[in-house]
């Protein structure tokens, strides 16, 4: 996924009422800039480090810049955008990077299922083999070594694990896909210390059926893109 146009760059000050952050430009200048991250963004947020955002030439928008990535103290490069881990994913299923995810003739994303009004991210389909539902989630919290998800409490991801257990339960395939967009993250692993409920569906949805992956972004200010597989811990 290639930035188009460019990503300009600035240093972060400060994100505030969850969806706004300030940004000081080069020049001097200070913007406010759209935060499309609607989680805690634990262990992300650094005063004083480069931040990089988009422009959108929407006249419709109050806020047409948009955060996409941060620098940490580390120079580990964060990619803020969730938004942007669904195209990733399609992206390398389609180029055949995930390779546990290749072979099937046809891809959508946002498909309506499930129990619980339930949307899937990806739903691959082929005429030689079951569905395939995939849910994918953004991995950004970094702490020691480990990435963790979640990085707070989520109530909407626990419905989506139920889900995924109900398709296995139905004979389709179902797969939870973490998109680490951490540079420094090379593990993942459910954050029990912060939602206890999710780690304890997680096993229960590994050991029904329920397939965990998780693979590697490349980030720079120019694109971002899913290059390999990362060990999960469940």
């Amino acid at each position: 996924m290639d930035f188009t146009p460019p990503l300009q760059k600035g240093t972060l000050l400060k994100r505030y009422k969850r969806f706004l952050a300030d940004v000081k430009l080069e020049d001097g200048s200070e913007i406010t800039i759209h935060c499309p991250n609607t989680g805690s963004m634990k262990n992300c947020l650094f005063p004083g480090e480069t931040v990089w955002f988009s422009t959108s030439d929407n006249p419709k928008r109050k806020y047409p810049h948009t955060w996409e990535i941060s620098a940490t103290p580390e120079q580990h490069l964060i990619g803020i955008n969730t938004g942007r881990a669904n195209a990733l994913a399609e992206e390398a299923i389609k180029s055949g990077v995930i390779t546990e995810l290749s072979g099937y003739a046809n891809i959508k994303r946002e498909v309506k299922y499930g129990d619980e009004n339930s949307r899937i991210d990806i739903l691959l389909s082929d005429d030689t083999q079951p569905l395939c539902y995939v849910e994918v989630k953004s991995c950004t919290l970094l702490e020691q070594t480990v990435g963790y998800f979640p990085d707070s409490v989520t109530a909407r991801g626990q419905k989506h694990l139920r889900e995924l257990m109900h398709m296995v339960s139905l004979g389709h395939r179902a797969v939870l896909l973490f998109v680490v967009q951490h540079s420094g993250i090379n593990l993942v692993q459910a954050a029990e210390h912060i939602d206890p409920q999710y780690a304890l569906l997680l096993k229960q949805a590994v050991n029904s059926g329920v397939e965990v992956l998780a693979y590697q972004t490349e980030i720079s200010a120019t694109s971002s893109i899913i290059t390999r597989s990362c060990k999960v811990i469940v």
